[in-house]
């Protein structure tokens, strides 16, 4: 037995755990086991701790995001609005703008054609007169230039109408 390699192996087994249970390497050991799981444990809270977070950071984002589409969308939905209200001022601008034009050269055309009047009617009271002066030249007998006289009336009316 003393000879067997078997039984030394087993004295030296036992004997280093001796040395170490004399030495208390096994608390030392626990110890530090307990100091790995703890740390282990706190980077285990804080993974947890940060992936709320960033859980939370993402909803907020998502809520943001939302928020901006929604408000963009309400955006977009006031510049239509704007426009349509827009071009609906601006037709009514044109219309108002035409029917401004339109009565100006209707005032236009009128002045026009009073002022055309009157120099027919110039025209015609210079021919009279310029008839009416040949006839007194000529000395032309009372009714027959009577006559002559209402017959320019009659043709100045018709010329002016």
């Amino acid at each position: 037995m003393l000879h067997d390699p078997a039984f030394w192996v087993g004295i030296a087994f036992f004997g280093f755990f001796g040395v170490l249970v004399y030495f208390k390497v096994p608390p030392l050991v626990v110890k530090q086991l307990d100091a790995r799981a703890d740390k282990i444990r706190a980077e285990l809270d804080e993974a947890k701790k940060l992936r709320e977070d960033a859980q939370m950071l993402f909803a907020d984002f998502q809520r943001r995001q939302h928020d901006a589409l929604q408000t963009a969308d309400d955006i977009v939905a006031r510049a239509k609005e704007d426009a349509e209200i827009l071009r609906k001022e601006s037709i009514k601008e044109l219309e108002a703008s035409l029917t401004r034009r339109q009565e100006l050269a209707e005032a236009k055309i009128r002045q026009a054609e009073e002022k055309a009047v009157a120099e027919v009617q110039s025209i015609a009271v210079d021919v009279a007169i310029a008839a009416a002066g040949k006839l007194m030249q000529d000395g032309l007998k009372d009714k027959k230039a009577d006559a002559l006289v209402d017959q320019s009336i009659k043709d100045l009316a018709k010329q002016l109408n």
